[in-house]
């Protein structure tokens, strides 16, 4: 019986040291977790800080290239008006 007894007792003490292994995986485990998750959270946030930033880059092209063709067709009317000032000046140049 006494046998019996320090067999019960052995087992439930490795019980009890296997429940405390446990109890502290848990907790490990929780903290690495906590840490995934706030990780996670951060990864979101820069994920929508980058996308954010590719959306106004993506409109200051448009306004660029809206810019760029603004900026052509000054360019072609300006050279429309020299060509009219020279001749004008030709013009001016033959009633002397």
């Amino acid at each position: 019986m006494e046998d019996s007894f320090e067999l019960l007792e052995d087992r439930i003490r490795r019980a009890a040291a296997r429940l405390k292994e446990l109890q502290s995986e848990t907790e490990s485990l929780r903290a690495e977790l906590a840490t995934a998750q706030s990780r996670a959270e951060d990864a979101e946030k820069r994920l929508e800080e980058v996308a954010d930033a590719e959306s106004s880059l993506a409109r200051d092209s448009k306004k660029a290239e809206g810019l760029a063709r603004e900026v052509k067709s000054l360019e072609k009317e300006r050279e429309e008006i020299r060509s009219r000032l020279g001749r004008l000046v030709e013009l001016l140049e033959t009633l002397d």
